[in-house]
């Protein structure tokens, strides 16, 4: 019999296959078979919110190099998502030199002005597509401009990325190669004539004394940042608009008390996590659960579930923008929390804020089904007309 491969095993339970409502089906799972393990497949699915914090906190026993030597997915080729210590401690170390809370903290006022463009530009009719009015262009836009990306490429970014992260292989393969041009002509103009940026401030890892990075690694990891950054800031502003929607109390009390801006983004990550599953690879023989796992195994690790744990979460089904506290896995957990967080965080607080300024209420216009986006791992949904109310 032929080994499948992880492409087809993720594939074989895609999250958009689970539909809008997949919470029952992993209370079920919490409930039942909380450690399901297909001895013929080599697959080991987790359900539980200590099983899963258990192999995000174990990075050498449960590997994340899950598509070195297998298929080399073009979307996350060199990222740090796919690198396991001590290699990736090293890169993540530099990396964050250039992603400090300072530098993220400078793009506010930034943050705000693109935001409220992109509103004034969509709004005017009344109504807003929250997805390709607001939630898609405004994570390219503060990226690119951060990487330091001149304005007249970034056209070009957000013509491009989207075949990476939903095209065919083919179609990833050759954007990924366009994109990957676009950050070595910036490099190369950086080299001459640096400029207040993070492709900058990374090349000026080496004036510090420290071990330089070289260019491939300074591409792979813009690259991935763009992705990464798009997809997660993407997929957290829909659905935060969603969440606020389907709750029109907690949508008041957040609009009558902007004190739980910051509490309603952290229950959004947790009630609709953006990151529903993730991957890892069994090095050496273990046991979770009670159930023996081989080195070789996959493990399938399901935050989605985890966020709705009855045992971490009380009223786990209940949005509760008060929560506290509110200990989700939404950007992971351990070395591979997500760089990116807090930048996340900031444009999803932004994007509220600036709503609730200028917008009195909301309410999605229902004629338009929600409909998910074609995924194996991340939860959102397609499209998100809402009819607005203006102040």
């Amino acid at each position: 019999m032929t080994t499948p491969s992880l492409i087809e095993l993720m594939i074989k339970r895609r999250v958009s296959d689970l539909g809008l409502d997949p919470y029952p089906w992993y209370k079920q799972m919490r409930m039942t078979n909380p450690v399901s393990l297909d001895e013929q497949d080599q697959v080991c699915e987790l359900f539980r919110y200590r099983d899963v914090q258990s192999v995000l906190s174990d990075p050498l026993l449960f590997s994340s190099q899950r598509f070195v030597g297998t298929q080399g997915n073009p979307r996350i080729r060199g990222s740090l998502v796919v690198m396991d210590p001590p290699r990736h401690k090293q890169l993540r170390s530099l990396f964050s030199q250039a992603f400090t809370p300072r530098i993220i903290a400078q793009q506010t006022e930034h943050i705000r002005d693109i935001v409220n463009e992109l509103l004034d530009a969509s709004t005017a009719s009344g109504t807003l597509e929250v997805i390709g009015d607001l939630a898609i262009p405004l994570p390219v836009r503060v990226i690119a401009e951060l990487l330091g990306i001149p304005r007249s490429q970034q056209a070009d970014f957000k013509y491009w990325s989207p075949a990476v992260l939903g095209g065919s292989q083919e179609q990833a393969l050759t954007s990924l190669e366009a994109l990957e041009e676009i950050v070595r002509t910036s490099i190369a103009q950086k080299r001459k004539e640096r400029q207040p940026d993070l492709i900058s401030a990374l090349l000026a890892i080496e004036e510090n004394g420290e071990e330089p990075l070289s260019e491939e690694e300074i591409v792979d990891f813009c690259v991935s940042l763009l992705f990464g950054g798009h997809e997660t800031t993407t997929r957290l502003i829909g659905n935060m608009i969603l969440c606020l929607d389907e709750h029109p109390s907690s949508r008041e009390q957040v609009w009558n008390d902007p004190s739980l801006l910051l509490s309603t983004i952290e229950e959004v990550l947790r009630f609709r996590s953006v990151m529903q599953r993730g991957t890892r690879l069994v090095t050496k023989d273990t046991e979770i659960g009670g159930k023996q796992l081989k080195a070789g195994y996959r493990v399938f690790y399901w935050s989605g579930s985890a966020n709705r744990d009855e045992e971490y979460f009380p009223d786990p089904d209940v949005f509760d923008i008060r929560r506290s506290p509110n200990r989700h896995l939404g950007f992971g957990h351990g070395v591979h929390f997500c760089l990116g967080a807090a930048l996340a965080r900031l444009e999803a607080k932004i994007v509220l804020e600036q709503i609730i300024e200028r917008i009195k209420d909301f309410q999605r216009i229902r004629d338009v089904p929600l409909e998910l986006i074609s995924c194996t791992s991340t939860y959102g949904v397609k499209e998100l007309p809402i009819r607005l109310e203006k102040r």
